[in-house]
């Protein structure tokens, strides 16, 4: 089990931006040099930590929350977006937790989207959801998601009843979202389990009249008949049942039958594997990481924490050869790079239009660049992580382009976000070991922003060709100086900071930068 040992050194500060930009949306300066030195055990245990829920959105209008309220028609369109901008801005100021990050997975496991179920409040309270098993139970996240009204909704488990079963959800639960598309089950399984889940239905879907929505069983739509399943499920008869407790007693047959299974736990180990470590499983990855890892998912009885606790701190995670091995989604790259550079959503009890403003801005760059929060294209999640390729589908001929441009709105302080410029370079530089020294000034800003540590003709080439355009070096120690000593001369500041820009221009274009 080498490659699930934990790895004891004290972590660099390369090792924990890896870390982090794995496991979150993006470090901070601060952060990386608050948990350089400290074990990846401790750091673990941070990201791990427990979180307060979330405060709800708010409306814009009244300062009021919605999402307890009837639906409104008139502002559907809005309040769906308040809870986009809301999720964006709790991604933005994320604390050193990988509760974001796992909600944002589940999200592309659990799928449902806003298009299909088309009730602002089930997407709120789906979300809610999500976030509230993300490091849980896997089981009780299953039994609960089955019940959820958005997927009652979007995968028509809410016309699943006795003598016309709806076959989509037991379809999807074996197929995506618990044992995977290779794990045997059989088309007999799906319509066995279809019969399990009858009688479940929504409640309260845009009801312009009473608030609650919720979810309820039925029992006089359910089939009580008994389930028999394939020798993949060891040939198992569930009991058919009746009365109000048949639809939960059968479901929590149904997942103890699936995760029996040996595959089932492999199939989750190996979702979290892609999502956070490498889109590549060989054998021996799958011999001595996936199944040690799934061993220890079962033995914990399907509990997410010791699982992911293992896979962070573990000696394959810290592979150098790993880092750079993913491209970063949509998400990680938008947040991570306002992350990186100070950006936080105030208050919204405090500045509510400053709030709506910055998630605005943020969700619509992730949207454009293909990861619309909330409303993944199909059933499969988001493109990029199930077509061959993986990673490489966030990457495309609109995208790219997409990619520079927003890196340039941030670069030219063109962009206000609450009333100010989200990169301030020069007040950055400061923070430095020597700004006077371009070449170190340029070790610096790269060990901190890129991936992967760049070769001395590497760094050469962005000192003296992109940061100076040809000037010998000691004219930057002059100019640095210069400004230094006069802060308010107009030409002194300019000069330093168009080469502080142009650099920064080229590095967010950089093909190292797009990785993590």
């Amino acid at each position: 089990m080498a490659l699930l040992d934990t790895y004891t050194q004290p972590l660099t500060a390369a090792q924990v931006a890896y870390l982090l930009r794995r496991a979150t949306f993006g470090p901070t300066p601060d952060q990386i040099k608050a948990l350089t030195g400290k074990t990846a055990t401790q750091i673990v245990s941070q990201l791990l930590a427990d979180q307060a829920a979330p405060a709800a959105p708010l409306d814009l209008k009244t300062s009021k929350t919605f999402h307890d309220q009837p639906f409104d028609t008139n502002n559907q369109g809005t309040f769906n977006a308040y809870v986009k901008y809301w999720w964006t801005n709790l991604m933005l100021n994320q604390p050193v937790s990988l509760l974001e990050k796992m909600t944002l997975f589940w999200s592309n496991h659990f799928v449902t989207n806003d298009a299909t179920v088309n009730d602002y409040r089930y997407m709120y309270q789906y979300n809610t959801l999500l976030r509230k098993y993300a490091l849980g139970n896997f089981k009780s996240f299953v039994i609960a998601i089955t019940q959820d009204p958005s997927m009652l909704r979007f995968l028509n488990g809410n016309q699943n009843v006795a003598g016309t079963p709806n076959e989509n959800y037991a379809r999807e639960l074996q197929e995506l979202f618990t044992i995977g598309r290779n794990g045997g089950y059989t088309e007999d399984d799906v319509r066995a389990a279809a019969k399990v889940l009858t009688g479940w239905a929504d409640t309260g879907y845009r009801d312009a009249v009473n608030a609650p929505i919720s979810s309820a069983f039925r029992a006089n739509r359910h089939d009580t008949t008994d389930k028999k399943f394939s020798a993949t499920y060891q040939n198992t008869v569930i009991k058919g049942r009746t009365g109000n407790n048949a639809g939960l007693d059968e479901l929590n047959d149904l997942l103890d039958m699936i995760l029996r299974n040996d595959e089932t736990p492999r199939y989750i180990c190996r979702r979290l594997y892609l999502w956070f470590v490498n889109s590549d499983i060989p054998a021996t990855i799958e011999t001595n990481f996936i199944r040690p890892l799934a061993d220890l998912f079962r033995k914990n009885n399907y509990d997410l924490k010791p699982v992911l606790a293992a896979l962070f701190q573990s000696q394959h995670f810290f592979d150098e050869g790993l880092r750079g091995a993913v491209i970063k989604s949509p998400t990680d790259l938008v947040i991570g790079t306002m992350r990186f550079w100070g950006l936080q959503a105030p208050d919204p009890t405090q500045n509510i239009t400053a709030y709506y403003q910055i998630g605005n801005y943020v969700y619509a760059r992730v949207k454009e660049q293909q990861q619309d929060l909330l409303n993944p294209p199909t059933v499969f999640g988001w493109t990029a992580y199930y077509q061959t390729g993986y990673y490489q589908q966030w990457i495309n001929s609109t995208t790219l382009g997409l990619r520079g441009y927003f890196s340039d709105a941030l670069t030219t302080n063109a962009l206000k976000l609450n009333g100010k410029a989200v990169i301030d370079v020069l007040a950055y530089t400061k923070t430095l070991s020597d700004p006077t020294d371009p070449a170190k000034l340029v070790n610096d800003m790269t060990a901190q922003m890129l991936a992967i540590t760049l070769n001395q003709t590497q760094k050469d080439f962005l000192t003296d060709t992109v940061l100076l355009n040809a000037l010998p070096r000691y004219e930057w120690t002059v100019e640095w100086n210069d400004y230094v000593r006069n802060p308010n001369d107009a030409a002194k500041k300019q000069a330093v900071q168009m080469k502080l820009t142009t650099f920064l221009q080229y590095l967010f274009r950089t093909a190292l930068y797009q990785i993590s």
